[in-house]
């Protein structure tokens, strides 16, 4: 991957001067190369990664894994768009393994999430199966730790 794109998925708020001198350009150059990347789509957007645990949130979040039949004309193409617009799925993707589809999907509890499974995925022509997994507690995302790492887990000596 481009170094810009590394430095920006890092921290995406670096102002153009500190990605331009790490990068040994002109700040012109580096807005020139981000302007281009997101009218091409390469930049998609920009998100900040939220602890949920020290906010005011009570949402609840899945996995949700399906097992789907793909599609004559559009192969598994067809339904991932398909499932793609519905609110609560929060991230989808195309996996090897026991099943096809791995769903990131959130509701307001757990009967939210329930009724969603059943009412929408389950019964949607092309989808076999499913797997629904509630996310209890998060201690990584997206490459940044929860938690903090204050604690010096080293046993104690004691004379």
């Amino acid at each position: 991957m481009d170094r810009l794109l590394e430095l920006m998925k890092a921290n995406a708020r670096l102002p153009l001067e500190a990605l331009a001198q790490q990068l040994g350009e002109t700040p012109a150059s580096v807005a020139a190369r981000i302007a281009d990347y997101e009218a091409r789509g390469v930049i998609r957007g920009y998100q900040a990664v939220i602890n949920t645990e020290l906010v005011d949130d009570d949402s609840v979040r899945a996995v949700i894994e399906l097992r789907i039949r793909p599609a004559q004309d559009g192969g598994f193409d067809r339904i991932a768009n398909r499932v793609s617009r519905f609110d609560q799925v929060e991230s989808m993707f195309l996996m090897s393994g026991g099943f096809d589809l791995l769903l990131f999907v959130k509701g307001r509890n757990l009967q939210e999430v329930a009724r969603f499974v059943s009412s929408k995925l389950a019964n949607m022509e092309g989808v076999l199966s499913t797997s629904t997994h509630f996310m209890l507690k998060t201690y990584k995302d997206q490459g940044v730790l929860l938690e903090q790492q204050d604690r010096d887990e080293r046993l104690q000596v004691v004379p």
